[in-house]
């Protein structure tokens, strides 16, 4: 009998939206447990120049509580790689949107040098993260005292956030 397929599927998960759902959803279809990753607030930062607006602790009770998730791991490094011989995934999942990139395209012949199988769901066009955060960061200029003020800054060149 073979063992159970180890799926995993990488991501911020900052403002959870649908296309997070699909993601996870999708990907607990093609194996037979589901690991989310969720990226800690530093990487975040290293990733992309600015924190998640959702902290870590909270975006894991999220992902951690959606039906299709088995269990998580908090990512605190970039490489993959290094991510799988933590947690032995057969299989990583990931948005379309990377499809064809040069980081993915290296990605898929690193994984199939260790047998892991690389899936791409379909984007989920109509909303993103980045959507919701430039709406809310707008919303949060129209009423500076608000409850959203300081947490939706956007990083200026030279390191300064606006």
């Amino acid at each position: 009998m073979m063992g159970e397929r180890l799926g995993y599927a990488p991501g911020v998960f900052d403002l959870f939206h649908v296309g997070h759902l699909n993601i996870l959803r999708r990907a607990r279809d093609h194996c037979d447990r589901l690991v989310a990753g969720v990226c800690s607030d530093e990487l975040v930062v290293h990733l992309k120049g600015r924190p998640p607006v959702v902290p870590l602790a909270e975006r894991l009770q999220i992902v951690r509580s959606v039906r299709h998730v088995d269990d998580v791991h908090v990512a605190t490094v970039h490489d993959k790689i290094e991510i799988w011989k933590e947690v032995g995934f057969d299989v990583i999942f990931k948005g379309d949107d990377w499809l064809g990139t040069d980081v993915w395209t290296a990605l898929e012949a690193e994984f199939a040098r260790v047998g892991v199988e690389v899936v791409y769901f379909p984007y989920t066009v109509h909303t993103s993260s980045t959507l919701l955060r430039d709406a809310l960061r707008l919303l949060g200029e129209e009423n500076p005292s608000g409850p959203l003020a300081g947490r939706l800054a956007v990083p200026r060149p030279g390191g300064t956030e606006s």
